[in-house]
This record gives C-alpha cells, structure tokens and sequence, in this order.
C-alpha cells in the first residue's frame, strides 16, 4: 500500500490515518503530507492501518507531534501496534532536545565587544561619508563645465528656510551673548580702572569666536535636522527611488542646492550676529560703565583689526559645509522603518555640533600659530 496520511475532521477533533509503509525511501514524501496545524485543538494519530515503518518513519512521526504540542495542541496517539510502540518509546527518547545555553555574563567580555562593534560600526560609517562626499565633489565638480543645470530657484528656497527664517532665533541668541560676555567683562574690568578695554573683549570674542559657532550651533539644530529628515521621508517613500527611476540626479535635485544654501546663506547670518552681539556689548557698556555708543565705535574702529571679523566670516561657509553635507549624509542612512528618522535625525544634529566645534578648535588653533 502506498503510504499516506488521510485527514478526517470533525467540530472537535482531527484525526490523522496514518497508512501503509512509513520507512526510509518513503519519508521524504510522506514529510510533504504531514500537518504543521490544525483545524481543532483536539489531535489523534491512527497507527492501525501502518504496515511497516522503521527508525526514520517514526522519528517524522515524533517531530510533527512535537510541532503541534509546541502550539498547544493537544495529541492522543492510538492503534499503536507492541512493536511500533517499542521502537517508539526508544526513538522518543532519544530524539534530539534543544540545548538552552547558559550566558555568562562577563564585564570585561561585554565592554571589549563593544567597543569592538563600536569601532567596527564606525569605520564602515567613515568610509561611506567618505564615499559621499566623493560622489559630491564629483558632481560640483560637474555643474563647474554645465552651469545651466544649477538649480537656482530650489537653492534660493533653502537659503529663505535654513538662513532667513532662523534669523528671529540668531537675533535672540546673538543679542543675549553680547549682553552677557560685555556684562561679565564689565564686573572685572571695573576694578581696575579698565573700562575701555570692554571694546575689544566683546567685540574681538564675538566676531572672531562666539558668533560664528553660536549661529552654527543653531543652525545645526535646525537645517541638520530638517534636512536629514526631508531625505529620510523621501527615502521611505521611494521618492528618491523614483527620481532615480526617472533619470535625475539625486545630487543635483537634493543634496547640491541645500550644500550651496548653508554655504552662502550662513556668513550673511554670522555678520548679522556679529551686529546683534556688539549692539548687546554697546547697550551693556552705556548702562553699567557709562561708555556711550558713539565712544564705543570709535574705540572699536580705532582699536579692533577688521582681520578679527573676517576670520569669523571665513569660518562660517566652512561650518554650512559641514553641516549641509552631514545632515544630508544620515538623510541617506535612513531605512524603511519610521523610528529611524527619529534616530538618524538625533545623530545628525549631535555629529553636525561635534564636528563644527572641533572644526573651531583645529582653526583657531592653526591661526594662533600662524600669528592671525
């Protein structure tokens, strides 16, 4: 008889009819046949219609058994024959078990790895910025010989939403930092007759210094955010895909106008600031040391190089840079799942302040030796 199993359902019971010759050359076909679910809770095997069977029959028999007791199905076993049920009992119990591993946890082997994941994470990530910023360079390098395929009005939409719309915050921001330098030089300066000398702290701390990695600071809390998270939607929606699809750049269409927007958007905002912080200074200095404004620019025009304000300014398109390209770069690592944006977002913003302040410090400390 050719071997079979024959499903017999009822409201409350499923019975499988297990027939003919359950051995080796039949198992792969009889493994096809045997059920992964049922359709009642309650499950019979009938073994009264198998005529012969050995080892490799009755060891499928146990794993489907198993299975289904795994889901909480219940199994009855009947028309067992003397011999079937001996070869059984020795088959069952020496049926392969599952080996639960006991982890020990060790300090020492969990900080190791890690550090080790961390390094190994963040050399794949370095060599994929690199990447990036390769294939940008590339693509200015590009719009340099075909200029006509700038695309002008999508720039000039970031320069209005990353510089012209953050300046209320760089207002705000930039008048409370030369309030509060000029009234902190002030308390000091008093005591030694120094009054003066309150020109060139607020106005030499601020242009060189405070404004431009303040006003980057913000900015990165803005742009780097949205941008990340403009390209992370898209990404999620295959609108990238689909322009990809389509024949458009991506670099041109999304990553190349927000770059140049910072890049030119952001000295105008630190110039803004650097006016804003020394109105703070100016106001500060009239009411606590009685230096009035008109004494306070002269002073300031007499005894401030313009060399001070220029560095800030040349500092500013590199930080836009650098936040452009980083808020665009974790826009791309953003996957299918929506608690990446989240993720990808937080990580952008603290990489682009990381990077923007070490940038500061590498500048300013090769132009202290340089004697600038």
């Amino acid at each position: 008889m050719q071997p079979s199993v024959e499903i017999v359902n009822s409201d409350t019971m499923t019975t499988f009819v297990c027939r003919g010759s359950w051995t080796l050359e039949n198992v792969t076909k009889l493994s096809k046949s045997m059920p992964s679910t049922c359709r009642a809770k309650g499950v019979v095997f009938d073994f009264s219609h198998i005529d012969e069977f050995d080892t490799h029959g009755i060891l499928l028999i146990i794993e489907t058994i198993k299975k289904l007791e795994s889901q909480n199905y219940q199994v009855e076993k009947k028309g067992q024959s003397k011999d079937f049920l001996a070869l059984y009992e020795v088959c069952e119990i020496n049926f392969p078990k599952k080996i639960e591993l006991t982890i020990k946890h060790n300090i020492a082997n969990e900080f190791f790895y890690k550090l080790g994941h961390l390094i190994s994470e963040s050399k794949k990530t370095l060599i994929s910025f690199f990447s990036f910023v390769g294939g940008l360079t590339e693509a200015v390098g590009i719009l340099v010989f075909k200029p006509q395929n700038i695309r002008f009005k999508a720039t000039f939409y970031h320069i209005e939403n990353s510089g012209l719309k953050a300046l209320p915050i760089i207002l705000l921001t930039s008048f409370l930092i030369g309030i509060v330098i000029a009234f902190q030089g002030a308390v000091q300066l008093e005591k030694f007759g120094a009054n003066i000398f309150i020109v060139e702290m607020v106005t030499i701390s601020v242009t060189r210094e405070l404004a431009p990695l303040i006003t980057a600071i913000v900015i990165a809390g803005r742009s780097a955010s949205a941008y990340t998270a403009q390209i992370g939607v898209m990404k999620i929606t295959e609108e990238i895909d689909a322009m990809k699809t389509m024949g458009f750049s991506v670099w041109n269409f999304l990553i190349i106008p927000r770059v140049f927007a910072l890049i030119i958007s952001l000295p105008l905002v630190v110039f803004f600031a650097d006016v804003i912080s020394i109105l703070g200074g100016m106001l500060v200095a009239a009411l606590q040391l009685g230096i009035s404004f008109e004494e306070f620019a002269n002073r300031m025009q007499e005894s401030v190089e313009i060399k001070h304000i220029v560095i800030g300014l040349i500092k500013a398109p590199i930080f836009g840079w650098i936040i452009a390209v980083i808020g665009c770069f974790r826009g791309f690592q953003i996957n299918s799942s929506t608690e990446s944006v989240g993720n990808y977002t937080t990580i952008s913003v603290v990489n682009a302040i990381f990077w923007v302040i070490a940038m500061d410090a590498v500048i300013s400390v090769f132009l202290t030796e340089l004697g600038l």
